[in-house]
């Protein structure tokens, strides 16, 4: 018998033996069940102190505007009743009163008295010295209930876009930090007891030790309902322990399929004609290069999306796997506990995939499989530790040596991260002359066709312009991509034909093939008003 048979079959019982009490209390029984939900509520006739205090209930006011109903309960005073009764008859007017369950006017009394919903302030992100905000902040959250205090985070940080929340022990309180846009910004100092209860709620949804001694990994899924919608936010939690407690990072992850798509990365139109080709053949190799927070893992995805059809079998290989996709084979790879991507790799091979994604090529024996694959009848998409395309090259070179396979197999290489956009209250200004003279020195060489609309002589740039809206002058943030296309010239250096595999000469010939590096990318988009140098300084 299930839970919900259960409970219908206590109600039963319970109906059963008011009846027999009514019958006691010469009083007629009802039974609410079939309206206790429906029926319209007469909100004017008693105050919900009285109905908490006695125990009743109005039911309506029927048989003319004389007549009233009201409805009790066996821990109703007689008394009451009685005098109730008299009132009523001394004004002209009738009173009946019938009996129900404690069960039906717990039901009718949370429909006449909802409990209050508290209302919590927004988290506000705190300026640099903006010490009032974080106390501000500080007082909330040690004010929110226990049993919501750590849904309420989760949920703030969501509101705000944050990436990650990290949660950290100092010598007398606990110090709480958000990841917006890339940057870290302190939000609060809470009390100790607050940070118990994070990581009671952590141990129990996460499936994380608060008292292990070493590094743990766990996740968890938060349904977040705002504005009349939900969607789903996978959580990534590490744990390391600390001087004076275990330390927290939750890694957000905002997960809504129809977001994984190319078309949403700003990509130009020959940018998405490079991606598109390159993926649409059988076979081959694609990495993805940067650091991490860059965003590998969401165009990967997108990648994965554009290829997901009903004639494809695509894998993939993930530890841990941060969107679940309809219509994909994901395979979580622990690790931590002795696996590895290169046995997952040979082991899903022999499932015949067309398409085959390793969340990221970590050592040799990975990279060799992964690059064996590519070259039989798999297109193969992976992640891959390396600065920009052409130091991806001298590092897989270092990890498994020269490799003509590697050199026939590899096709795209995509070097991305993610420069914060200006806010609307930018405000342009001219160039200074160190600045002309950094930008024609960067975009030295970029073709005509990649300059149009810009002016050169005339060069203006914008400034972030706080505001209330945006305090930090900056709203969300751009993909900077730089695609790498591997033709015979690049193929020469994986295969030895070029003594030195150098990554500045590889980006050279990269460069004259066309090829626009992270740093002219930025400095375009600093150009057409989208970020600042600075932002592209500090991200590239």
């Amino acid at each position: 018998m299930d839970e919900n048979e259960i409970q219908l079959k206590r109600r039963d019982n319970e109906e059963r033996a008011t009846a027999d009490r009514a019958r006691i209390l010469s009083l007629p029984y009802l039974d609410t069940r079939s309206f206790e939900n429906e029926i319209a509520l007469v909100p004017d006739l008693l105050d919900i102190a009285q109905m908490h205090r006695d125990h009743i209930i109005p039911l309506q006011q029927g048989g003319g505007e004389e007549h009233y109903q009201f409805m009790v309960t066996s821990q109703t005073p007689r008394s009451v009743i009685e005098r109730m009764r008299q009132e009523y008859t001394d004004e002209g007017e009738k009173a009946d009163f019938f009996l129900i369950s404690n069960s039906a006017y717990k039901v009718f009394m949370l429909r006449y008295d909802p409990p209050k919903v508290v209302k919590y302030d927004d988290i506000k992100i705190a300026g640099e010295g903006d010490s009032e905000t974080i106390a501000s902040v500080s007082r909330t959250l040690n004010m929110v209930s226990t049993e919501s205090v750590f849904d309420f985070l989760i949920d703030q940080a969501d509101k705000l876009g944050a990436s990650d929340i990290h949660i950290e022990n100092m010598r007398g309180e606990i110090r709480i930090r958000m990841r917006v846009d890339g940057i870290l910004h302190p939000v609060a100092n809470i009390d100790k007891d607050r940070y118990r209860i994070f990581m009671g709620e952590l141990s129990s949804r996460a499936n994380v030790s608060m008292a292990s001694n070493k590094p743990q990994s766990g996740h968890m899924q938060k349904e977040i309902h705002r504005d009349g919608a939900t969607h789903i936010l996978n959580i990534r939690v590490e744990t390391i322990p600390t001087m004076y407690g275990q330390d927290a990072v939750l890694r957000l992850f905002n997960f809504d399929e129809s977001l994984l798509n190319l078309d949403l990365l700003g990509l130009s139109k020959e940018e998405r004609a490079e991606i598109d080709e390159v993926i649409s053949h059988p076979r081959g190799l694609v990495l993805m290069v940067g650091p991490t927070g860059s965003g590998k893992s969401t165009t990967l995805y997108s990648m994965l999306n554009a290829l997901n059809t009903s004639d494809r079998k695509i894998i993939t290989l993930e530890d841990p796997i941060e969107y679940g996709i309809t219509g994909i084979s994901q395979i979580p790879i622990h690790t931590n506990d002795g696996g590895s991507f290169a046995e997952g790799l040979r082991s899903v091979l022999r499932l015949d995939p067309d398409v085959v994604m390793v969340g990221e090529i970590r050592d040799a024996d990975t990279a060799k499989t992964a690059i064996q694959a590519s070259i039989t009848g798999h297109l193969v998409l992976s992640s891959f530790h390396a600065n920009s395309t052409a130091a991806a090259f001298s590092r897989m070179i270092d990890l498994i040596g020269v490799n003509p396979i590697f050199s026939s197999s590899i096709r795209l290489v995509v070097a991305q991260r993610l420069v914060r956009k200006l806010a609307d209250s930018k405000k342009p200004r001219p160039a200074t002359e160190a600045e002309i003279n950094y930008i024609r020195k960067v975009l030295n060489g970029v073709p005509e066709n990649k300059l149009i609309g810009l002016n050169l002589n005339e060069i203006t740039l914008y400034d972030a312009v706080t505001s209330d809206a945006d305090p930090f002058g900056y709203s969300g943030r751009t993909v900077i991509m730089e695609q790498l296309i591997v033709g015979e010239d690049i193929q020469a250096f994986i295969r030895g034909d070029v003594a030195d595999v150098d990554a500045s000469a590889i980006e050279r010939v990269a460069k004259k093939n066309g090829m626009l590096t992270l740093e002219q990318k930025g400095v375009l988009a600093a150009l057409r008003g989208e970020t600042t140098l600075e932002e592209v300084s500090r991200v590239i």
